[in-house]
């Protein structure tokens, strides 16, 4: 439990409401866990890879609108007290965590309202991350926005070797993936990045903090506000 951010910082009766209901699953690349407009059935508390939630609009057009980590969990929709949500929430990159019965997590949060305000804590700090992300949509240059990107998937994930591929990114960025390639390409002469097959590797933060223009940061302190979650790759600018 202590490898998720939200549960390592539950007290103790908090935690004993929910632990005794959370069972391990391992999540492969593509693991649905949330299915657009369908009812959700768990919560899960990731511990290592990244969960993608992603905007669904017609035609099949598809654009990312945030990203889950160790640093949170899903099922928003259910902790505002609905059920289900138009997004599609799936794991972008392999991993393993807890999940617990939608049921009992309501149940969980009828009774303790310090848990509940928890969960809406994160929820929050997610919010901020949504409307950042639909700020360097719509303002940022691909460049920035695959540099914000790549820091936000290296803050959630150990070591700096991510494994992704073009036409990954460029689903989740919404863009053609030779545009994904060359700029990826301007990051590797740049001595930001190295790309091997199917992995990027991180090897200048700074670098990629100053190609990212300034789209990156404001939702990562807001989260460390409201949250207390900080990156072990994350320091101060």
């Amino acid at each position: 439990m202590t490898r998720n951010h939200i549960l390592s910082c539950l007290s103790t009766a908090d935690g004993d409401l929910v632990k005794k209901h959370l069972e391990p699953i391992e999540m492969p690349r593509l693991f649905v866990v949330e299915t657009a407009n369908k009812p959700i059935t768990h919560i899960y508390f990731p511990i290592d890879g990244i969960v993608s939630m992603v905007a669904n609009g017609p035609r099949d057009q598809r654009i990312e609108v945030g990203i889950i980590g160790r640093d949170g969990v899903s099922g928003h929709a259910v902790i505002l007290g609905n059920d289900r949500s138009p997004n599609s929430v799936f794991m972008q990159l392999a991993g393993s965590g807890f999940r617990i019965e939608v049921d009992h997590l309501r149940a969980a949060m009828l009774e303790s309202r310090s848990l509940h305000h928890s969960l809406m804590a994160y929820v929050q700090a997610f919010a901020a991350q949504a409307s950042h992300t639909a700020l360097a949509n719509g303002r940022a240059t691909l460049d920035a926005r695959l540099a914000r990107w790549l820091l936000m998937a290296h803050d959630r994930t150990d070591g700096d070797r991510l494994a992704l591929t073009h036409e990954l990114l460029s689903i989740m960025l919404g863009v053609q993936r030779p545009g994904v390639t060359l700029a990826l390409q301007k990051m590797e002469i740049d001595g930001n990045i190295e790309t091997q097959r199917s992995v990027i590797v991180i090897k200048d933060r700074q670098g990629l903090k100053k190609a990212a223009k300034g789209f990156y940061g404001v939702p990562e302190a807001e989260q460390e506000r409201l949250t207390g979650w900080r990156s072990l790759h994350h320091r101060p600018n």
